[in-house]
């Protein structure tokens, strides 16, 4: 029995969605994930297919939309972002408590720490950061009528409500006292910088929210459940926000992938992707400051859903997530000098 994982019923709903599905189905739950559950199905034939779900428990209001991000992915799948195809979306909740989607199993890799860079070779890293960039390029690129997607939220003042939210929500979930939090919280909202356009924007994009290949290709951008419209740079400062390097004064997420020898350093990833939109990255030290004081609020809630038994596996990593939570909040207060 695999918890959040209503074994008989779901394979019920898979054998009637899939032809050539082989029973008995194996579940097994993908470890690296801080929000939404991931499962590798494996039928008898060793075919595979994988699903998502919410967490178990201290699901966000507004969070963990297993409709929005199905719709996400079935609205891209003609488009030039390497996504993964979509079998079917299931709101019965009489099936396993909650919404869940399944989608194809995608043959890659996800490169979160040194060890896991290992598996595309030097010479190959250099372009691994250059398909990255193109594919946050497709993103951006993305024709929101021709994919329906012109509704999925407001494009203006993306970063204003960002503020707001991530706020409320670090206030909703933390409990300790962290005035750092709003003092750069307050430095940002003083200082925003003027929207130009609104794109769609995937919310969480990175090195580790992408599989990819060893020869340096991406073939799958993953975890949709945040993507919205707004700020297309914002999601740069995103990729920017977890991309460490060994030179930074701050490594609030460790030694991570992209510090070992071949990556590309982040002004190489800011021209890269400069070049390939015309998009004007004056602002890039805002954008990576206002990241960095959103992925600390992330972390901060992660961490809370873990304690409060969200997940079933609590990975080790998760318990240095309030040390991570003050130095990416220090880490934007030095860029903007507050």
């Amino acid at each position: 029995m695999v918890k959040g994982i209503e074994e008989i019923a779901v394979t019920e709903w898979l054998s009637a969605r899939i032809e050539t599905l082989s029973e008995p189905l194996e579940f097994d739950l993908i470890t690296g994930g801080h929000s939404n559950l991931t499962y590798r199905v494996t039928d008898r034939r060793g075919q595979q297919w994988v699903l998502r779900r919410p967490p178990l428990d201290h699901v966000l209001s507004g969070a963990h939309d297993m409709v929005r991000e199905h719709r996400l992915l079935s609205s891209l799948a003609d488009s030039d972002v390497p996504v993964p195809t979509v079998v079917g979306l299931c709101t019965d909740l009489d099936v396993t408590g909650a919404d869940f989607y399944v989608t194809d199993f995608v043959d890659g890799h996800i490169l979160r720490d040194p060890q896991s860079a290992k598996v595309v070779p030097f010479a190959q890293r250099r372009q691994l950061g250059e398909r990255l960039i193109a594919a946050l390029v497709a993103v951006h690129s993305v024709d929101l009528v021709s994919t329906g997607l012109s509704d999925l939220g407001k494009r203006e003042d993306y970063v204003a409500r960002q503020l707001r939210t991530w706020l409320r929500q670090f206030n909703a979930m933390t409990s300790r006292e962290l005035p750092i939090i709003e003092r750069v919280h307050n430095a940002l909202a003083d200082n925003i910088p003027e929207q130009r356009e609104g794109t769609l924007i995937h919310g969480d994009f990175r090195l580790d929210n992408c599989l990819v290949t060893p020869e340096g290709e991406v073939a799958a951008v993953l975890d949709w459940e945040i993507s919205t419209l707004g700020d297309p740079l914002a999601d740069l400062g995103i990729l920017l926000a977890y991309w460490s390097e060994l030179t930074d004064d701050f490594l609030p997420l460790g030694h991570t992938a992209t510090t070992e020898p071949g990556f590309l350093g982040r002004s190489e990833l800011i021209a890269i992707y400069q070049n390939q939109t015309g998009r004007d990255t004056g602002d890039m030290e805002f954008f990576f400051a206002f990241a960095s004081w959103r992925l600390a609020c992330i972390l901060e809630g992660v961490h809370a859903r873990y304690v409060g038994g969200a997940n079933p596996e609590i990975p080790v990593e998760v318990e240095v997530f309030p040390d991570s939570v003050v130095l990416l909040a220090e880490r934007a207060a030095h860029i903007l000098g507050v």
